[in-house]
């Protein structure tokens, strides 16, 4: 039906960087926002940011200059530029697309399953 799949994830240094990939394949009409969460140990999942197919988008206050969200609309695909990373990032990385499908026409919310992210000296 829907993939959402990520890449891009590993062991990093503190101040290194990270660049994450998300593609969602299948039947797809068009996507609305495709964007990341993230989840560490013992923590609630948090929206790390996000993205309109139009290019609007919203960062959380912790990543705000370090991280940039792009995307490649036309390929269901969204980029998540990490720099200077520090160990509070090191979490589980989610991707979140909503999107429709061309057979049902429905707007749903699908994820994948993740990629790690570890920052450690």
């Amino acid at each position: 039906q829907v993939q959402v799949t990520e890449s891009g994830g590993g062991l990093v240094q503190p101040g290194g960087s990270l660049r994450l990939s998300c593609a969602a394949s299948g039947n797809i009409y068009t996507w609305y926002t495709m964007g990341w969460y993230r989840q560490a140990p013992g923590k609630q999942r948090e929206l790390v940011a996000n993205i309109t197919r139009f290019g609007t988008t919203r960062y959380a206050d912790s990543v705000k200059g370090r991280f940039t969200i792009s995307r490649d609309a036309a390929k269901n695909t969204v980029f998540l530029q990490m720099d200077g990373l520090k160990p509070e990032d090191t979490a589980v990385y989610l991707c979140n697309a909503d999107l429709s499908l061309r057979a049902l026409g429905g707007r749903s919310e699908y994820w994948g399953r993740g990629t790690q992210v570890t920052v450690s000296a």
